[in-house]
């Protein structure tokens, strides 16, 4: 059994009134070359659940602008994929039904690792925000990087939130996992969990543990088959009603087309779910 006291609880009064459907998926391509760039764009496009696409570990080079052209011509109209400068990774947001509107997140620090958005579907609106946290880094920097960019979003995220009347989904590859991660890792430290814990304080909920409270959910196995639960998607605990499904499809991963299995968020509303009474 997981132990989840960290993973805020949603709010116990009916979220605003909002008729939000919206299918999210989030994968990390791993630096992809052009070659498997388009072979993940195609499998991209052909998932049902990728309306919004959240796309991590993208390159600046070659990879990742074949990975944006052949979205494009998948029918992805809507890209925020906003350019390094440099050769570090990026974050890339893609959508072919929804609008998106890019928007600053505030995140000084490796800001293209956090591209953020408004995502408008069916006339209804929600603030998207894509995560790519830095791994370690080299022995000379072991977790400069990753402590500075976890820190600035820390900083940030409160004001984030409260510049959005409705759903915010923070979506991506954290590369930390949850305190009560099964099993047990030491070489996370404390101001690891800490980050993790920091979504719940500003308000927000783990959609997939709310959704499978005891199920380990790895996402990502090392080589000698250890699992990581390191991709992780939030939504503002008021809105957390409305998350109908959150999963994660290993078949990227068995396909050889990333290390890392895919997620998926599904977002509607309560009348959506058989069953459910007004």
């Amino acid at each position: 059994m997981i132990s989840a006291p960290h993973v805020a609880a949603p709010s116990q009064g009916k979220p605003p009134a909002t008729g939000l459907r919206l299918q999210l998926l989030m994968l990390n391509v791993q630096r992809s070359s052009p070659e498997r760039a388009r072979r993940q764009a195609d499998w991209i496009a052909a998932q049902e659940s990728a309306d919004v696409v959240v796309i991590t570990e993208v390159s600046s080079g070659p990879g990742g602008d074949a990975l944006a052209s052949v979205l494009t011509g998948h029918g992805y109209h809507s890209i925020v994929a906003p350019p390094s400068g440099t050769r570090d990774y990026r974050t890339i947001l893609a959508s072919r039904d929804a609008t998106l509107g890019a928007v600053p997140s505030g995140i000084g620090f490796l800001p293209h690792r956090a591209p953020a958005a408004t995502v408008t579907a069916g006339g209804q609106q929600a603030g998207l925000l894509g995560l790519y946290v830095p791994s370690r880094g080299p022995k000379e920097r072991r977790n400069e990087d990753k402590r500075a960019f976890q820190t600035a979003v820390t900083q940030v995220l409160p004001g984030f939130l409260a510049r959005f009347g409705g759903p915010v989904i923070v979506a991506g590859d954290l590369n930390v996992v949850e305190p009560g991660h099964q099993p047990r890792y030491p070489v996370f430290g404390s101001w690891e969990y800490d980050f993790y814990r920091a979504f719940a304080a500003a308000g927000m909920t783990d959609a997939y543990r709310a959704c499978h409270p005891d199920d380990a959910g790895h996402s990502w196995y090392g080589r000698g088959g250890n699992g990581y639960r390191f991709d992780h998607a939030f939504i503002t605990s008021a809105h957390a009603r409305l998350v109908r499904d959150c999963r994660y499809l290993h078949e990227p991963r068995r396909q050889g087309l990333t290390d890392h299995a895919a997620m998926t968020l599904t977002l509607g509303p309560e009348e959506d779910e058989e069953g459910t009474p007004p």
